[in-house]
């Protein structure tokens, strides 16, 4: 089972189940990403389009099984300058936080994480537990 949860920054922080620290003092938005959780027999993988971000932008950590994935978008100040003309606007440029609270099943020593095409891709192994046959002893009462 997955659960996947944003929090709010700021000084209302009731949403916040992982009670992250806050920095800011006025009440500001963190937005979160589209991401898609596919599962299979020997792992999972976590994919999420992120544009406009440079790799050593994003804080990707984990705490117990809470993944965190962490960034800000800046708007680009060179296209968006003055004398220009905002028609529409649909693009988020604001600080996006995800945590995603993983099954404990998975092998976190072996998560890797790689960017390509604007997509984030995190893949961890499921554990691979050993089985055996267990041979039941008869007891004697006599």
């Amino acid at each position: 089972m997955f659960k996947i949860f944003w929090v709010w920054e700021g000084d209302n922080i009731s949403n916040n189940p992982l009670n992250i620290e806050t920095n800011s003092t006025k009440e500001e938005n963190i937005w979160q990403i589209a991401l898609d959780i596919i599962e299979n027999e020997e792992w999972v993988n976590i994919i999420a389009p992120i544009a406009w971000i440079n790799l050593e932008e994003i804080d990707l950590f984990l705490n117990k099984n809470v993944l965190t994935i962490r960034w800000k978008r800046n708007k680009p100040w060179n296209i968006y300058s003055e004398g220009t003309v905002l028609r529409n606007s649909e693009c988020f440029w604001w600080k996006f936080v995800r945590n995603i609270i993983l099954p404990e099943n998975l092998d976190f020593k072996k998560i890797k994480a790689t960017m390509e095409n604007n997509l984030l891709l995190i893949n961890i192994p499921k554990q691979v537990l050993d089985s055996q046959n267990i041979k039941i002893n008869k007891i004697d009462i006599n």
